[in-house]
């Protein structure tokens, strides 16, 4: 995995994850420019969850959040956004369900890490 030298990435060697940290201070060129794709990521993250949440995340719920997000940026580029919603629904039917309480912090699910 590859990061920036962010000291809040340190603890991922200790969960298994081969960790390739990149300090980009002090250097000549700024991390938009090392990691673009990374930066462009965060940007478009922060700005779907101010939009579309409209700030009410709640860290139980990050899974989730992320799943949609990753779901809608991965088709974002689509020729044919008709078909996303039918892509939504073929999704759904793949995917077990989720009970209520599991969404709102009762039963934990296997579907997702805690």
């Amino acid at each position: 995995m590859r990061t920036d030298g962010w000291a809040g990435y340190n603890g991922l060697k200790a969960l298994g994850y081969k960790h390739k940290p990149k300090v980009i201070a002090g250097g000549r060129r700024s991390a938009s420019e090392v990691m673009p794709r990374v930066h462009k990521v965060a940007s478009l993250l922060k700005r779907w969850i101010l939009g579309t949440l409209q700030g009410g995340v709640q860290r139980r719920h990050l899974d989730y959040y992320l799943d949609e997000f990753t779901f809608r940026f991965n088709r974002r580029t689509s020729r044919s956004r008709g078909q996303l919603f039918y892509r939504l629904v073929q999704q759904a039917v793949a995917t077990d369900p989720v009970p209520f309480r599991a969404l709102v912090g009762g039963k934990k699910t296997s579907h997702h890490k805690p």
